[in-house]
């Protein structure tokens, strides 16, 4: 069974909102909109299409979705490593007010979301993937149905914002080795590795 991938874009600080342009998600009044684009150079890019290689249905939350459909007609390269994918793959959107998806291969999911990962899991070829949606983020991490964290803290600090926040179980990880950026985003991949130990360091008898 292929678990679930979570690409999370975010600051050292802990925000992952807006990573994509000034108006992505303008909520609280966050004015630091954009912040992934300086380090988007070749590299960058091609880490980002190793992780859609593995690919095989999209999980979205109702506003990443909006975002994704309100770019979509502006792409014009269908061939090209991330439109293809997010274009002729399943995406199944998690909302309990949506009524219809007007993209092709778009599917609301309104019910029991951790199911539906499982099922996702046993049934699609590759892997099921979350790039956004916080919400279900915290929800799935949650309940134990988040697989995989390749990572991307980019070199800013905005000081306001939403951050990863909610109750959850404590993760401990398993680190690849992290790899360093020309531009200052730190790339890591990290599988959660069960529950967490605890130690102290105290001095020597």
């Amino acid at each position: 069974m292929a678990g679930l991938t979570l690409t999370p874009y975010v600051t050292p600080d802990g925000v992952p909102q807006a990573p994509g342009g000034p108006k992505e998600d303008t909520r609280g009044g966050f004015e630091h909109g954009g912040w992934s684009d300086p380090c988007a150079d070749d590299d960058f890019g091609a880490f980002v299409t190793g992780v859609l290689d593995r690919v095989g249905a999209f999980l979205l939350g109702r506003r990443t979705y909006g975002i994704f459909a309100g770019a979509w007609p502006k792409v014009t390269d269908e061939d090209g490593p991330v439109a293809s994918r997010l274009g002729n793959l399943p995406r199944y959107v998690v909302s309990t007010t949506l009524r219809r998806a007007d993209r092709h291969n778009a599917t609301i999911v309104s019910g029991n979301v951790a199911e539906e990962v499982a099922r996702l899991g046993r049934e699609t070829d590759g892997e099921p993937q979350i790039h956004g949606s916080g919400a279900r983020t915290r929800s799935l991490t949650a309940h134990d149905r988040v697989d995989q964290f390749p990572l991307l803290v980019h070199p800013l600090v905005p000081g306001s914002g939403m951050r990863f926040r909610g109750r959850r179980p404590a993760h401990p990880f398993r680190a690849r080795r992290p790899v360093g950026h020309a531009r200052g985003c730190g790339i890591h991949t990290y599988r959660i590795a069960g529950r967490p130990e605890y130690g102290a360091f105290e001095p020597a008898a």
